[in-house]
């Protein structure tokens, strides 16, 4: 009988065991496509925030630059705000055209401007041609023009929304995947105590007596697994960032921490969900129907 009993100890310490290491993996699983998709988005809005906008200048006098500046620096949308002068007009020509200017004129037509660029949320078609015509309405005799790559900014808002409905559908899908996953996993943990659950009760036990141990160690299970799989999470992005470090240079760290609350969360709610309901189940169930 001792022998019987430390047998069944066992085998419901051994499947609480590969609970724990099941959730765990559909947890990181869920982990890594999220920080893919949050790396995603951090290198979308990066790109458009590495658009310039020039907003080219027909004055020379240095307040009237300077109040340009300071205006277009005081503005929500601006970030980066530098003044561009023929000297480095002509420098940025160069590097970019991979030309020596010397070589095709001996003066110099560049104008002067006022570089910036816009927040993410500002770069689209509509926000900056407001930002545009808002700049050359109020320095309209200092301003000649403002250009941006408005072929760009279409492409990269239009590939952006692509990609950011595509992740969705995966998210989605991945969520309910993990929820089920999650859910059958304890469901045939919990199967292997049917018999206690329902012996509990025929000899007077309460449901809440019953069932809040149970819970309370799903919780912790739950709790356990989740951190296992941000502990994996962790070690990963971390070898990611040693693979590819620039990858550093776009982590939200606000987002990243989200990302490791939501996985603790998710692990303990749904273990503390699927285990009440396997409980309350077997509560339930006839005798008969547990063989």
């Amino acid at each position: 009988m001792e022998e019987k009993i430390k047998t069944r100890t066992k085998s419901r310490r051994m499947n609480a065991l590969f609970s724990i290491v099941g959730i765990s993996l559909v947890l990181l699983i869920l982990g890594i496509m999220g920080l893919l998709f949050l790396n995603l988005k951090q290198m979308g809005n990066k790109m458009k925030e590495d658009i310039r906008v020039s907003a080219y200048l027909q004055t020379e006098n240095k307040d009237s630059i300077n109040l340009i500046m300071n205006y277009i620096k005081a503005q929500p949308y601006a970030k980066d705000v530098v003044y561009i002068d023929k000297a480095r007009a002509k420098e940025i020509w160069n590097r970019d055209n991979n030309e020596e200017w010397d070589q095709i004129l001996d003066y110099n037509p560049l104008p002067e401007s006022i570089d910036f660029s816009a927040k993410e949320r500002y770069v689209n078609k509509d926000s900056l041609q407001m930002i545009s015509s808002g700049i050359k309405e109020r320095f309209s005799t200092q301003i000649t023009d403002l250009v941006y790559p408005q072929v760009l900014v279409s492409s990269v808002n239009e590939k952006a929304t692509q990609l950011g409905l595509i992740f969705l559908v995966i998210a989605i899908v991945l969520i309910v995947i993990v929820v089920v996953s999650i859910d059958n996993t304890i469901r045939l943990t919990m199967y292997s105590n049917r018999f206690l659950i329902k012996t509990m009760q025929m000899v007077g036990a309460t449901r809440s007596f019953i069932t809040r141990p149970m819970v309370t160690r799903a919780i912790l299970n739950g709790l356990i697994s989740a951190v296992i799989a941000c502990v994996g999470l962790f070690l990963i992005t971390q070898w990611a960032y040693r693979q590819l470090p620039q990858l550093k240079m776009i982590e939200d760290r606000n987002l990243t921490i989200a990302l490791y609350a939501a996985i603790i969360i998710l692990g303990v709610m749904i273990s503390w969900i699927s285990t009440s309901r396997s409980v309350v189940k077997y509560l339930k169930s006839r005798i008969e129907n547990l063989y």
